[in-house]
């Protein structure tokens, strides 16, 4: 599915969670809800497509394949993270997606951490050499 049938999909749950929200504002959200899990479904297949191209990468040079999977999580928290604090920015609880933002933010560094770690090893490797 391209973006613009994707976009469409969009504005057209948003115009019925409008049409909703003054009369039964239980059902904009659920319909809201709805619709973003059906967005992030039809967007799952642009993430095989940079799994793909990651791998195809990884066989022209000789990458740890544990860095692959790391950065495959980092991608995977930041989804979720988004997804999850806007469904909370979109019920009024901004707080509550502030909190979630700043969790994934430190999930996404502590997962990071050993390619940093990695880095900072060859860089020392260099120095020492």
């Amino acid at each position: 599915m391209n973006m613009i049938q994707i976009a469409l999909v969009g504005i057209v749950v948003v115009l019925m969670a409008i049409i909703f929200k003054n009369s039964k504002s239980e059902y904009a959200l659920y319909i809201s809800l709805a619709g973003c899990i059906l967005i992030f479904y039809l967007g799952v297949g642009k993430l095989e497509i940079i799994i793909s191209t990651i791998k195809k990468i990884q066989t022209y040079i000789n990458l740890n394949e544990n860095y692959i999977s790391i950065l495959i999580k980092i991608i995977g928290i930041t989804y979720i993270a988004e997804f999850s604090s806007n469904i909370c920015k979109d019920c009024g609880h901004t707080a509550v997606a502030n909190q979630i933002e700043l969790v994934g933010k430190l999930t996404i560094l502590a997962t990071g951490m050993p390619i940093l770690l990695a880095l900072l090893d060859t860089i020392n490797q260099f120095l020492t050499a």
